[in-house]
């Protein structure tokens, strides 16, 4: 059984894929060249399933950060002998800078290892297993590294060290000094392309250095914000950056799958993919952290993804990386799952729910980047059109709204709060659209769904807005109505929700559940980060800073210690859960952090130009 906590991995990133390394520095995670194709390690989920670790042969101390303005993590090895620094990276193009930042990634895996005191025996352990760990390659020494042949996968570990091979395993030992250093890498190709070379110690090197120059001209120009948590806010926007596909700007939710939101209950979900309804979010991070041109070739993609399907069916709520519409899921019954948390998923079954909060999202993506919708082509226009129209068409039908519950359908709140969304942002952006002569249409209906939230969303016995119609159960998504500009948070009712959902769904922590209703699934999962930094925001956007600031710093306190969030917290023990590092989070702290250095008083505070919805 795999046992390694979720907060001892950290992310490395090419802007293509991912890989978690463990605080004891074993890659026990990567997906090459796309984040959603199969892994070849994979211990994260079953011990048997490959690993690459690089650690000392002995106990020691362990100390890790990432390099300022980077996404290249650093683990320091202290020994009772001496220290040793390994550096590891997923490779950029040599000389790529800023917005192209991962555009020519090669697929190779960078480890560099250096001894700043002492001597240290350090001990290599390689166990590739391609295709979820259903693959035991072949190993064959080749000079200067060893080749590693199994399915359609074929990897190449670059490696001046002397490995003992067994037939799909490596190992060896290197005893370094002060001042020594050796670099090994790992490249990814397929069995239908040649075999790469090995590389060279000097090759290994220069990649590196043009790796981390290239994440710090990637910040230098994208890291504007200067409020409070100010470090915190420029590493969550490469978090973000990091789990982004750079060739078509779309961003995943979480680079991993099925790491549970409850331990042995099975829900276990694969992440791998980017939700429509991130979109609006998100851009409101990248604005905040980043800058427009990222959010802009963002929204073209998911425009073009989504095109595809509106009104003859839903919008689709997901979709793979490229593009795909097809995200069939389907069970790996040969791994354990993370502590035994059975099944282990691929693909995402929730790709075929209605879920009418989409077309809010996706509108309101596009009101945020109105300043640039004259670059899209007619066609982008004619489809925003046909998105609001079917919101209109469509508000009042039930769906399974924004948490996915696999139940029978409910009118949710948060979806009609989204339809309201779509009609708002696309009256604001008729002239744009060339759609004038839809906005007395758009209007009515926008009314209608007001009315129809302000007096069936409200639940008098609750006291607060509720999760659907007729409800009378809590859901954080009602903090989303002043979020998006349905109501201002100083609304009495809106308040009233506020304190509500912070008095009645939150755990002795302090963090906010996501809801408390039975959603017919087993297991009770953990509270949801994402959903207690809306809270923050919430309080921020009441006029309650010092509030807000406490429950803010109550989130901040789960990230691990290189700055990470997963989804969920578990509220019996406090560690995180579910799939890492969770953009969703991050891009909740983000906003939460920007709409209370805008709550706070602060002479000549300086902010990220345009950036923010205005309290």
């Amino acid at each position: 059984m795999t046992s390694t906590a979720i907060t001892d991995y950290a992310l490395i990133s090419d802007c293509r894929s991912a890989a978690l390394v463990s605080r004891d520095g074993s890659v026990d995670w990567l997906c090459p060249r796309r984040f959603d194709r199969p892994s070849v390690f994979a211990r994260l989920l079953d011990e048997r399933a490959g690993h690459w670790s690089l650690r000392p042969a002995g106990d020691a101390r362990i100390g890790r950060r990432y390099l300022e303005g980077t996404m290249v993590l650093e683990t320091t090895f202290e020994t009772a002998t001496g220290r040793v620094a390994l550096l590891d990276a997923m490779a950029v193009g040599p000389d790529e800078r800023g917005h192209e930042l991962g555009r020519g990634s090669p697929g190779v895996l960078l480890r560099r290892l250096r001894c700043l005191d002492g001597t240290v025996d350090m001990r290599i352990e390689y166990r590739p297993r391609p295709e979820y760990g259903l693959v035991h390659p072949l190993l064959v020494p080749v000079d200067g590294g060893v080749v590693a042949r199994g399915g359609a996968d074929l990897l190449v570990l670059s490696s001046p060290l002397p490995l003992e091979l067994l037939r799909t395993s490596a190992g060896g030992t290197i005893r370094l000094s002060a001042g020594a250093g050796v670099c090994v890498t790992l490249e990814h190709a397929t069995t239908s392309e040649p075999v790469p070379p090995p590389w060279s110690q000097q090759a290994a090197e220069e990649r590196i250095e043009a790796t981390i120059r290239g994440w710090r001209t990637w910040s230098e120009i994208h890291q504007a914000y200067e409020g409070p948590w100010r470090d915190v806010v420029h590493h969550s926007g490469r978090v973000l950056q990091a789990l982004t596909y750079q060739p078509t700007g779309a961003i995943v939710a979480a680079p991993t799958t099925s790491l549970p939101e409850a331990v042995g209950a099975g829900r276990n979900w694969d992440y791998r993919y980017t939700w429509v309804r991130d979109a609006s979010l998100t851009l409101e991070a990248l604005w905040v952290a980043a800058c427009p041109d990222e959010a802009h070739r963002f929204f073209a993609w998911m425009a073009a993804a989504a095109a595809a399907r509106v009104h003859d069916d839903d919008l689709q709520i997901m979709f793979g990386v490229g593009g795909e519409h097809d995200l069939t899921e389907r069970e790996l019954g040969h791994l354990a799952g993370w502590r035994e948390s059975r099944p282990v998923r691929v693909g995402n079954g929730a790709w075929k729910q209605r879920q009418l909060d989409v077309y809010g999202e996706l509108l309101s993506a596009a009101r945020r980047l109105r300043d640039q919708l004259g670059s899209l082509d007619r066609a982008t226009q004619d489809f925003l059109v046909e998105v609001a129209d079917t919101a209109a068409d469509r508000w009042e039908e039930s769906d399974q709204g924004i948490w996915e519950v696999r139940g029978e359908p409910r009118h949710f709140l948060h979806s009609k709060l989204m339809c309201w969304v779509a009609l708002d942002s696309a009256i604001e952006l008729a002239d744009q659209l060339g759609a004038g002569d839809h906005v007395e249409r758009w209007d009515g209906t926008r009314r209608r769904i007001r009315e129809a939230i302000e007096t069936r969303g409200w639940s008098e016995s609750a006291g607060a807005f509720t999760q659907s119609f007729g409800s009378r159960d809590l859901d954080a998504s009602a903090l989303l109505l002043p979020l998006a500009g349905f109501l201002p948070a100083t609304d009495p009712k809106v308040r009233a929700t506020i304190d509500a959902i912070d008095s009645r769904l939150t755990d002795d922590r302090g963090l906010v559940y996501r809801y408390r209703s039975h959603d017919g699934l087993e297991g009770e999962e953990g509270t949801f980060l994402v959903c207690t930094f809306w809270l923050a925001q919430a309080l921020a956007e009441a006029g309650e800073p010092d509030r807000a600031r406490h429950k803010f710093e109550q989130a901040l306190a789960y990230a691990n210690d290189v700055g990470l969030l997963s989804e969920e917290v578990d509220p019996e023990t406090g560690a995180l859960l579910g799939n890492f590092p969770q953009a969703f989070s991050h891009i909740g702290l983000i906003n939460a952090a920007w709409a209370i250095s805008q709550a706070e008083p602060a002479p000549g505070r300086a902010g990220a130009a345009g950036t923010g919805r205005t309290p």
